[in-house]
């Protein structure tokens, strides 16, 4: 039979090397519908890849074989990935994703598309912070915050610190930026006395891990949701080393019961995945055998082995196979990527 994925490998590979974090949704079985919704919605939009339930994946999961597993699409600019994986995780407001915009015709055209068959958290309008601002939920449950500001980062995903977090921001902050390199703060903002939201706690804040762009704030009232492993962030790894150092420090003070192929809460309840970067590439083929031995090895790890799910692909591929996966490799060995050569017990 032949592999599908000998068509573009080296689209496969590249598109894998451009974010290093990438935002993941869990959706119960319309993951393509809504990624080919949000490819309408946005600018620079496009539906990327997608993988297929194994028969091991299937019996794993409970949803049927053949069926869409993965899909991958980029929204100005922002990759995002998203899974079919059955009523298992509701999506949760705790995690939106932070739209700027500089005109005003610009969030009513996105406010407009977004909430059609919605839910609407705060109304669009003026707010002391915004002369235009609206916070609403989409028909599939994903949270957007629509403001306009002059910023230059388009999509950002934001955290939203609530219930027994509360108050934690400012430390989520600091932690994440100990654990990602070229990390940095561009703006913090507080509460103060009479404002609606206790005072000191962050009610804004916008800072990078490795160059990109996230916000962060406490809830100012109390509010009935809080992080979900329906919204996580896959970690994208070229060696086992990275993986090694990332699972530890994410995992550190984490609930060890949250820990299942290479997915983690952290400290705060945030959930990761922690996982090679060709993962996907691996995945990409269902039917091969390739495909199926990395299902099979990956589905009992917690902390994923690099190496193992690697044998696992080269051991499933034809000559044929090894010689576009060969092609690459080469292009990964041509980006520059300053974890590439990481001591396992080396601070980032």
């Amino acid at each position: 039979m032949e592999r599908k994925i000998k068509h573009r490998p080296l689209d496969a590979v590249r598109e894998m090397e451009k974010q290093f974090i990438v935002p993941f949704l869990w959706f119960d079985n319309n993951a393509e519908e809504a990624a080919h919704f949000y490819a309408s919605v946005f600018n620079n939009a496009r539906v990327k890849t997608t993988t297929r339930y194994s028969e091991e994946g299937a019996k794993a999961s409970g949803l049927p074989k053949g069926s869409i597993m993965t899909v991958s699409f980029q929204i100005d600019g922002l990759d995002i990935a998203a899974i079919n994986g059955g009523p298992v995780f509701k999506i949760s407001p705790a995690i939106s994703f932070m739209v700027n915009c500089r005109t005003k015709d610009k969030i009513d055209d996105l406010w407009s598309k977004l909430s059609d068959g919605g839910n609407i958290m705060m109304e669009l309008g003026e707010y002391p912070f915004s002369e235009r601002y609206g916070w609403l939920q989409d028909k599939y449950g994903v949270s957007w915050q629509l403001i306009m500001t002059p910023e230059h980062y388009k999509i950002a995903p934001c955290f939203m610190f609530s219930g027994n977090q509360q108050g934690k921001a400012e430390e989520a902050i600091n932690y994440y930026m100990s654990v990602f390199k070229n990390s940095s703060v561009e703006r913090i903002e507080k509460y103060t006395a009479g404002q609606e939201g206790p005072e000191g706690f962050v009610s804004y804040s916008s800072f990078n891990l490795i160059c990109q762009n996230f916000k962060a704030m406490d809830s100012g009232v109390d509010v009935p949701f809080s992080f979900s492993p329906a919204v996580s962030f896959v970690v994208n790894c070229q060696n086992q080393n990275e993986i090694d150092y990332f699972w530890d420090k994410l995992t550190a003070g984490g609930d060890p019961d949250a820990q299942q192929c290479g997915w983690l809460a952290d400290r705060y309840g945030v959930s990761w995945q922690v996982v090679p970067s060709a993962l996907n590439l691996w995945l990409s083929d269902s039917e091969s055998e390739a495909g199926r031995n990395v299902m099979n090895a990956l589905i009992p790890m917690k902390k994923l082995d690099f190496n193992a799910l690697k044998y696992a692909y080269d051991n499933g591929m034809s000559d044929s196979d090894i010689d576009f996966q060969e092609q690459g490799a080469h292009s990964f060995e041509s980006v520059e990527n300053s974890y590439n050569k990481l001591n396992p017990n080396e601070e980032l």
